[in-house]
C-alpha cells in the first residue's frame, strides 16, 4: 500500500464520519423540536416555594418508577440539577432548567413554568449576563464611599452622618 492509498482511505472514513454525524444531527434536532414543542404546550405558570437546590443523580432523588423507567441510561447517570419546592400542601422533588436552576432564590415563593416535573422558566428571571450587570452596579455604588473604609467603618461613618 502506497501513501496515497492510506491517504484515500483515510479520506473515505473522515467524510462517512461526518456524513454520519450530519444525520445524526439533523434527526437529534427533530426529536429536541419536538420535544420542545410539547414542553410548550403542558407549561403552566405555577407559585412554589423553594425549599433546596441541589445537584444531584436521579436514582438518589425520590421520583416515581415510572419517571425513572422513562429516562435514557445516561440521564440517570447524569446529575442533574433538582429542586425541592411547596407546591400547594405538596412537597415534591422537581428537575429543572440549568439557566433557571442558577437564578432560583431558595427559601423564597417564585413564580416558575412547569411541565410535568421540569420547571421550564422563571417568572422575571435575569440572564447570566443581567445577572453579572447587578452585581458590578452594586459593587459601584459600595465602593463610592471609600473604597480604604471597612464594611463597619462604612456603618458606623453612615450612623454619624459623615
Amino acid at each position: 500500500m502506497g501513501i496515497w492509498d492510506i491517504a484515500i482511505l483515510v479520506s473515505v472514513i473522515v467524510v462517512a464520519i461526518a456524513v454520519g454525524l450530519y444525520f445524526l444531527n439533523r434527526w437529534a434536532g427533530k426529536k429536541s423540536l419536538q420535544q420542545q414543542q410539547m414542553v410548550d404546550t403542558h407549561k403552566q405558570s405555577v407559585p412554589i416555594y423553594v425549599i433546596d437546590k441541589k445537584k444531584d443523580k436521579l436514582t438518589n432523588a425520590n421520583f416515581p418508577k415510572a419517571v425513572l423507567d422513562q429516562m435514557p441510561r445516561m440521564g440517570k447517570l447524569m446529575k442533574m440539577p433538582l429542586v425541592k419546592a411547596k407546591i400547594g400542601p405538596q412537597i415534591m422533588t422537581l428537575m429543572c432548567d440549568k439557566d433557571v436552576y442558577a437564578a432560583l432564590p431558595v427559601k423564597k415563593t417564585v413564580t416558575v413554568e412547569l411541565a410535568g416535573a421540569y420547571i421550564v422558566g422563571m417568572k422575571g428571571m435575569k440572564t447570566k449576563m443581567q445577572m453579572e450587570e447587578s452585581r458590578k452596579a452594586r459593587r459601584r455604588e459600595g465602593g463610592s464611599e471609600g473604597s480604604s473604609l471597612s464594611w463597619h467603618q462604612k456603618i458606623i461613618s453612615k450612623i454619624k452622618g459623615n
